[in-house]
């Protein structure tokens, strides 16, 4: 029976039914919760729907129950790339290409992560020369951000507008459209569900995020177009809040926010659900065609110049595909279990037990929650 729910869950995702074979695939895992395969189908269409975290949840799942499928690796990386977490996303994406040597879309995947952490860093290198402001004498107290103790200088200390704007919470936000709802995503990590007031009005949403010791988040938008309120609503996940306006008229939102620039409404053709157009969802950062990037295997590979980490990836690839199953999972399973610290080619070893992680000398080891 959950064979059956499964092929029509296939059948539903390849006509672009997302909800239906998401549908399709929860009723599969209820008769049968230990189907791998069908785990990592769902965490495939949970990425489809914008469930980022619920696909991590799903990918996890498959991995634990088959350390050996390649694309659990690859749908739990795609999801933390949409989550934001890079690191560990290319952390999953070097377990994953060991049990796929030659798969270029790992490869690919892996450099994203790459590029988005040098991005990271660096921002955050800028952020903390702007906020640091210099040791200065001010003309109306004669005082200087150099704190006297005692009649004597003590360590210099940051003034109280430096210190409001870091306990200020910066909260980045997006929206994609679908052809009945808007989804607005506030990236607001750890936030209790307590302390997010969402208010709906017919063109009009009030977001207020209130914590202790921070200034208030307000988001106060006067939307492009109408909604219905009392069918709109809201969650708040560990990762994010996610707010799903249900559009009053099927139209395309060109913006989050009213604008009084005339534009022409873009009337969306609502097709049967077999024929719904998959929602966009823009971005700042630059944009992966996540569809034609799996449709691509196997290519490139032996024309590619490689660079010190292909280099490197290529020579673990060289080394797994001459192993036989027992080392090969040996090495998968040693290698997620441990975060990427241990990689091991003993089965008895490491089948028998969880292993450890084992950062090295001056590194020390951070737990990602989604």
């Amino acid at each position: 029976m959950a064979t059956d729910l499964g092929k029509r869950a296939k059948e539903a995702f390849v006509d672009d039914n997302f909800d239906l074979a998401l549908d399709l695939y929860t009723q599969a895992l209820d008769l049968e919760s230990g189907n791998a395969d069908i785990l990592a189908d769902r965490a495939q269409a949970n990425l489809k729907l914008g469930n980022f975290t619920e696909a991590v949840a799903d990918a996890n799942r498959a991995i634990e129950l088959d350390p050996s499928m390649t694309k659990a690796y690859l749908r739990k990386g795609i999801a933390c790339i949409k989550l934001e977490e890079f690191q560990t996303a290319k952390t999953t994406l070097e377990a994953g290409v060991l049990l796929a040597p030659g798969d270029s879309r790992f490869t690919k995947l892996i450099n994203e992560c790459d590029y988005f952490i040098a991005e990271e860093t660096n921002g955050l290198r800028k952020e903390v020369r702007r906020n640091v402001l210099p040791i200065t004498s001010s003309p109306s107290s004669n005082r200087t951000t150099t704190e006297v103790v005692n009649g004597s200088q003590s360590t210099p200390v940051l003034p109280d507008l430096v210190k409001e704007v870091t306990n200020k919470p910066k909260y980045r936000h997006d929206y994609y459209n679908t052809p009945t709802e808007v989804v607005l995503t506030i990236f607001a990590k750890g936030i209790p569900a307590k302390n997010v007031s969402v208010d709906f009005g017919e063109q009009i949403l009030s977001v207020i995020i209130d914590i202790a010791g921070k200034e208030q988040y307000n988001l106060q938008p006067r939307l492009f177009g109408k909604i219905i309120p009392e069918k709109c609503r809201f969650e708040v996940l560990p990762s994010k809040v996610e707010i799903r306006l249900l559009k009053a008229e099927a139209i395309t939102w060109t913006s989050l926010e009213f604008s009084d620039k005339k534009t022409v409404p873009q009337k969306i053709n609502t097709l049967p659900a077999s024929k719904e157009q998959r929602p966009s969802y823009p971005s700042s950062k630059s944009k992966i065609d996540w569809d034609k990037l799996e449709a691509q295997v196997k290519k490139e590979e032996k024309e590619e110049k490689l660079d010190s980490d292909a280099s490197l990836n290529k020579f673990f690839q060289d080394i797994y595909q001459d192993y036989d199953d027992d080392v090969r999972r040996a090495m998968a399973k040693s290698f997620v279990e441990s975060n990427g610290t241990v990689l091991s080619t003993n089965w008895n070893e490491v089948g028998s037990k969880k292993m450890e992680s084992t950062p090295p000398d001056g590194m020390e080891l951070k737990k990602w929650e989604y």
